[in-house]
């Protein structure tokens, strides 16, 4: 491979401040808490490594590129700080069961602080991140992704621990067995830890990962930043700039949430504030908010993003985070064109979450 160094930017620390922001917005409640991604980060700059991003028309065809992400449960990993080189560990060992060498690390989604351990990953190695992603957002499994929707094996995979411990996956027969057993995995290992996946070549990346998204988080993040700055609506802001819709503002009035199964889940009641007054909001939650419904009836569901943010600041809050008495926007932005062909909805549509009766309008539809 020619040398890419001269191809790629570097992240500074006011790019990682706004990259929290908006991957927080974007990871719609789940991809772990931003904030102890952001001062992971901070510390791998602050220590001399450099965070580069490639952008994905500069990625070349026959470049290997290992997608990674973290696994298991956002409270879980927001209660327990992970040992730092965990990503690290999971792509020497790939390498070595795989026999290859990597050019490039990819970012598994987008969303929360899944959108740093690449970063930092990739500035041990000395390697750049894609500017791409599966998600485009956050989803709870790992066959959510567009590289497995549209055909790649994520096997051999290598999962690794904050104690020391590597599990190689060396074959599943679908993407759909592999979430399932490394869920299995994890929750022996404590409820979080850090997978790297098979390889992909540089050409499947870039037809099939949702592209730009780095950029597009922290481009988020600033306008938020500015908004706030300027003394302006930052939730105006993000609509603006994401083409998204304000849906509802309230009081969180109850939550029903517990860890199952590897997963956080539950369901967040509303209570409208506001021109919302009078009426009720709720929120299903399978580590990112799923579905939003107003007065009982569905607004807005998977793919498209269901966004809470804090209704005075509009900074984003994750799942883990939600509290009893907490006033909040909820949102809606639009997915990707990649997430919602008839072939992604059979994974990530509100039926592959356990909701047949659900029927996903893209919001360029909707009323």
């Amino acid at each position: 491979m020619r040398d890419l160094a001269d191809k790629c930017w570097s992240l500074t620390e006011a790019d990682i401040e706004a990259l929290e922001i908006g991957s927080g917005i974007l990871g719609t409640g789940g991809g772990g808490n931003p904030y102890i991604g952001k001062l992971r980060a901070r510390e791998a700059l602050r220590s001399g490594l450099d965070l580069k991003i490639l952008p994905i028309e500069a990625l070349e065809d026959e470049a290997k590129v290992v997608a990674m992400g973290g696994i298991g449960a956002p409270l879980v990993s927001f209660e327990r700080i992970k040992e730092g080189r965990e990503g690290l560990r999971c792509l020497r060992a790939l390498e070595e069961r795989m026999g290859f060498t990597a050019d490039a690390v990819g970012c598994e989604e987008i969303g929360g602080q899944n959108s740093m351990e690449p970063l930092v990953t990739a500035a041990m190695a000395g390697l750049p991140v894609v500017d791409g992603d599966g998600m485009g957002r956050a989803f709870p499994e790992m066959q959510m992704t567009t590289y497995a929707i549209y055909g790649h094996r994520s096997t051999p995979s290598v999962m690794c621990d904050p104690h020391g411990n590597a599990v190689i996956f060396d074959h599943a027969i679908s993407e759909k067995w592999h979430e399932t057993m490394a869920r299995a995995c994890v929750i022996a290992q404590g409820g979080a830890s850090v997978l790297a996946s098979a390889p992909m070549s540089g050409a499947f990346f870039k037809r099939h990962a949702i592209p730009h998204s780095y950029t597009q988080a922290i481009g988020l993040g600033r306008a938020v930043i500015e908004a706030r700055r300027a003394h302006e609506d930052p939730i105006a802001a993000i609509c603006a700039r994401e083409k998204g819709r304000r849906m509802f503002s309230g009081k969180i009035t109850d939550l029903k949430r517990h860890f199952r199964g590897g997963f956080n889940v539950g369901v967040a009641a509303i209570e409208g504030l506001e021109d919302c007054r009078g009426s009720q909001g709720e929120i299903t939650i399978q580590n990112e908010f799923l579905i939003f419904r107003r007065d009982g009836e569905m607004q807005v569901c998977v793919p498209d993003l269901v966004v809470v943010l804090d209704l005075d600041s509009g900074l984003p809050i994750t799942t883990e985070v939600l509290r009893y008495g907490q006033r909040v926007a909820v949102l809606a932005l639009p997915c990707h064109e990649l997430l919602r062909t008839p072939q992604a909805l059979e994974v990530i549509g509100p039926g592959a979450f356990g909701f047949p009766d659900l029927v996903y309008r893209p919001m360029s539809e909707a009323a």
